[in-house]
């Protein structure tokens, strides 16, 4: 058996591995599949899962020592149950919050609680961060389509656009509109497919449809749970089987009960929580657009809400003089149609300046579609960009816009655009030029009016200088340059963003926000932040879950000296003060231009000198340097 001090050594170990694990994922499978083999050594069992409740189902979210079919969830399942630990046969389990379980068989429960504590508010952070990004994205993709159903001319045209909206949301393989006919007492479905007439009646007192608008309560069925409530009569006259079903009311703002909104067997699995929260916004939307087709205002301050719901969510923080400056270009460019190539090193924060942009704009009721160069191969770019048509290769099985067409009318936020291939270069070049795409495998010409934003953390002017990036193309998206400052020039905006970041983290826990005592402002105002906001952001999470006092002290901030600490032990204390000084700057040049991968202009500007100057430096140093124009 492990001494006790033993065994807090290894937990002590475990969390620090959890935690710079956090730091690289921001989905929760990636993260469990890393740490469940560290978490199963440091118990010391035969194998260990992650599960999570998802009515009226199990999903095993990771493993190690097992099969995913092998793990059982009867000790899961009372864990939650208790809201404790519990054990059957061999197998322990203790939950994790939010219908995650931790079970293990072969350890010790004082092991698998331990391990639970470390977990749970990391599997917290992550899930909360991953729903945080999905619920921006759907947020947008509703923005796309209700834009659409200003379109219809008519309510039949409407109710298609509303199920086809459905299907694509939710992953769904039909969706219909049951409106209600009070004075008939009927629920008329369209389009219901399958049918004469493509209508369907049914009493509104009948089945999972008659429920919802009874009640006026959403109802998902499927997977196990209230299968034989599903009409099978309606399954017999359209020759179509019904494995699980969603549906929610149709309500107006007054609260007047249009009728129900229905998604038919989900294609992957089976209908979640998250699935009905995005059908019932969505019904919200449909709701007011069918109570008056041809009067789209309602619609229209729904809209306008969910933009500024959206806008809400990007934030320019700090109050020093190069955001204010950055603050002041982007408000005074923002509603022109000017191409904008936005400049920063990593972290800066480039994607959160072209948001606000295209909310600032005339466009924020359009589509703000990114996209990342760099992680589109060479052979996917044109189809990715303007689209295909159905059969123009292998995969094409059906005709699909590209980014060009789902942002028209919006901006299109090109990012890495360094990264792109000089084939890629010229092709977006002449889309840029004519503002017409042609579809891969078509040949109608598409007309798109897009305001295009660019970003790169790359010297884009010595690329052209070096014959890696067009330079027609540079200047076409360089009408404008708007350079980000690195958040060491930031200045008091550094725990201006701090207290914003630890308020939203700890409003999450539940816990008070702790202050920043003046040392640690001192501290981080100090740093260097190599990672610039996001470096930052990962520090301010690690506080608001490791943190007990209502104060935030220097040894809190402890972890980020270890590059400093690492460049003081280097130098040779038995020097003399010139020798010293002049070791800690060859170090410190030395770990500058590692840091920015041998790119002499970025170290250059790093250190706050003309690249010639650091030249010069270095031979002053006595450091090996290659030639200046290389």
């Amino acid at each position: 058996m492990p001494r006790a001090a033993d065994n807090a050594e290894l937990m002590g170990d475990f969390a620090k591995f959890v935690l710079d694990s956090m730091a690289e994922h921001d989905e929760l499978g990636p993260f469990l599949a890393q740490v469940l083999p560290e978490a199963r050594t440091v118990a010391g069992g035969s194998a260990m899962a992650v599960v999570r409740t998802n009515p009226p189902q199990w999903e095993v979210l990771a493993t190690s020592g097992a099969p995913a079919k092998l793990i059982p969830i009867v000790a899961a399942a009372e864990a939650i149950d208790r809201d404790g630990p519990a054990s059957a046969d061999d197998w322990l389990a203790t939950p994790l919050g939010g219908g995650y379980v931790l079970t293990g068989s072969g350890v010790l429960s004082s092991s698998l609680e331990g391990l639970a504590e470390i977990l749970a508010p990391a599997v917290s952070s992550i899930s909360t961060r991953y729903q945080r990004q999905r619920r921006i994205r759907r947020l947008e993709r509703l923005l796309e389509i209700t834009r659409h159903w200003e379109q219809a001319n008519s309510t039949e045209d409407l109710l298609k656009a509303m199920a086809k909206a459905a299907t694509e949301l939710l992953d769904a393989d039909r969706a219909s509109i049951f409106l209600w006919d009070k004075p008939n007492r009927q629920l008329v479905a369209r389009p219901a497919l399958g049918l004469q007439d493509n209508e369907l009646s049914i009493p509104d007192n009948s089945g999972i449809v008659g429920q919802v608008v009874q009640s006026l309560e959403p109802r998902r069925v499927g997977g196990g749970l209230g299968e034989d409530q599903i009409d099978r009569n309606v399954d017999k006259n359209t020759g179509y089987t019904t494995h699980n079903l969603l549906c929610v009311p149709l309500m107006t703002p007054a609260g007047r009960c249009l009728g129900a909104f229905e998604t038919l067997n989900k294609r992957n699995g089976h209908f979640s929580e998250e699935d009905e929260r995005g059908l019932v916004e969505l019904a919200v939307y449909a709701a007011v657009a069918l109570e008056n087709t041809q009067n789209f205002e309602d619609l229209l301050v729904k809209h306008q809400q969910l933009v500024q719901e959206a806008a809400a969510g990007v934030q320019i923080i700090g109050d020093s003089a190069p955001i204010e400056a950055v603050r002041s270009t982007v408000r005074r460019i923002a509603d022109t149609d000017l191409a904008i190539l936005i400049l920063g090193e990593n972290g800066t924060g480039k994607e959160v300046v072209a948001r606000s942009i295209h909310y600032l704009s005339r466009r924020r009721d359009q589509p703000f579609i990114a996209v990342n160069c760099a992680a589109i191969a060479e052979t996917l770019l044109e189809s990715e960009l303007f689209g295909h048509e159905k059969g123009a290769f292998t995969d094409a099985r059906e005709s699909r816009a590209g980014k060009f067409e789902l942002a028209s009318g919006g901006t299109l936020f090109l990012d890495e655009i360094g990264d792109m291939s000089l084939g890629g270069q010229a092709k977006l070049l002449r889309v840029l030029e004519d503002k017409t795409v042609v579809r891969v495998g078509g040949s109608r010409p598409i007309h798109t009016e897009v305001r295009i934003l660019a970003a790169t953390n790359q010297d884009l002017a010595a690329m052209v200088r070096q014959k890696k990036f067009r330079e027609d193309l540079f200047f076409r998206l360089n009408v404008v340059s708007l350079e980000l400052p690195p958040l060491r020039n930031r200045g008091d905006d550094v725990v201006q963003l701090a207290e914003f970041f630890l308020h939203g983290f700890c409003q999450h826990m539940g816990r008070r926000t702790p202050r920043f005592s003046a040392g640690a402002r001192r501290r981080m105002t100090q740093h260097a932040w190599p990672g610039n906001v996001r470096e930052l952001r990962n520090l301010c999470e690690r506080i608001a879950y490791l943190s007990s006092g209502d104060t935030v002290e220097v040894d809190d901030l402890a972890f980020i000296d270890a590059g400093a600490k690492e460049l003081a032990q280097s130098i040779d204390l038995d020097s003399t003060l010139a020798e010293a000084t002049r070791q800690f700057q060859e170090q410190y040049v030395r770990q500058t231009i590692d840091a920015v991968r041998g790119n002499m202009t970025a170290a250059a500007k790093r250190l706050g000198l003309h690249r010639s100057n650091l030249y010069r430096k270095m031979r002053q140093l006595g450091m090996p340097t290659s030639d200046e124009d290389e």
